[in-house]
């Protein structure tokens, strides 16, 4: 069995040399957006089918990340059984993802409650995380966990560990050496990472989020307020510089901490233009890319699509911006 106490999780260290860069490339990526992060799957979109992870597979994608609203199906009072019905759904899926030859990053998601009071939420938190790793303890090291997604509001760099401490000693007492992801607070944006503790273990990952410009990748989008005006474009040079200097940020990161570094989210809403957000994706691809960064394009066919829900025929410009 393997614990950390809490006041290790919270230093900044040097990852251990065993694990490098090299060894924890995604490859291409995609977020199975919108299928289990709702309320209730089928709510914002339709609900995944198991040719999904298959046809994922097919066009070239190597990793999943699975967004997961764990929170939103267990209990509020101890011990916060998460619902058994959605615990084998979420199984299928990490089932379906498996067979057809992809990582899965299991990333817990839309956990407002935590946002809002990490102190009153933090036991709950460890509850969750402690039946999820016992869920999936059997599975390979292809199955990845994802602490938390976009930490933001009261929950920030400053409180991160003493609130992940808990829950990552559940993980660690029942999967030892498995990959374990740690994005930093104000909705894991790359400046997240210049303050963002990290446990001294081998095999955490950090993770950040890129939307920038946001101006840009968010026109048209509803939930967003103030709402974002339509006709923005992109690729100016102020945009492809702004672009290479965030690259080097997050090369600078990894040079500075030794640790893996890649991102878990980007991509421009389907209001935009195809032609833009063909470039958009080109653009990150290739600046990320070269700074040997993978990225997780959000999200699949629900939401920021690659994939037209309705027909079912993937949009090959965005396929072809980042590589495949």
């Amino acid at each position: 069995m393997f614990l950390m106490s809490h006041a290790a999780l919270a230093n900044t260290v040097t990852t251990p040399k065993n694990l490098t860069q090299n060894d924890v490339r995604l490859g291409p990526c995609v977020n199975m957006a919108n299928f289990l992060e709702p309320p209730n799957e089928g709510y914002w979109g339709r609900p995944f089918t198991d040719t999904d992870f298959a046809d994922v597979a097919a066009v070239g994608f190597k990793t999943v990340r699975l967004p997961v609203r764990f929170a939103g199906h267990a209990g509020t009072a101890a011990p916060y059984t998460i619902d058994k019905a959605f615990m084998d759904r979420t199984a299928h899926a990490v089932r379906l993802a498996r067979a057809a030859k992809l990582r899965i990053i299991i990333d817990m998601h839309n956990y407002d409650e935590l946002m809002a009071d990490p102190a009153a939420q933090k036991k709950r938190f460890a509850a969750l995380w402690k039946q999820v790793a016992a869920r999936f303890k059997q599975e390979d090291d292809k199955v990845w966990f994802e602490l938390m997604n976009e930490p933001n509001g009261r929950l920030n760099n400053a409180n991160l560990m003493s609130v992940y401490g808990p829950a990552f000693a559940e993980i660690r007492a029942t999967n030892p050496t498995r990959k374990v992801v740690i994005g930093g607070g104000n909705w894991s944006g790359l400046e997240s990472l210049e303050t963002l503790p990290m446990p001294q273990d081998p095999n955490v990952i950090a993770t950040f989020h890129y939307y920038d410009p946001f101006y840009f990748t968010h026109q048209g989008a509803s939930w967003v307020k103030p709402a974002q005006p339509m006709g923005t474009t992109f690729g100016s040079k102020v945009d492809l510089d702004q672009l290479a200097k965030d690259a080097d940020t997050a090369k600078a990161y990894m040079a500075r901490s030794g640790r893996p570094l890649f991102m878990g989210e980007t991509g421009a809403f389907e209001a935009v233009p195809l032609p833009q957000r063909a470039l958009y994706y080109k653009s990150v691809h290739g600046a990320f890319g070269a700074a040997g960064i993978d990225q997780c394009v959000w999200g699949y066919t629900n939401t920021f699509p690659f994939r037209d829900a309705k027909t079912g025929k993937w949009y090959t410009p965005l396929l072809r911006a980042i590589g495949l």
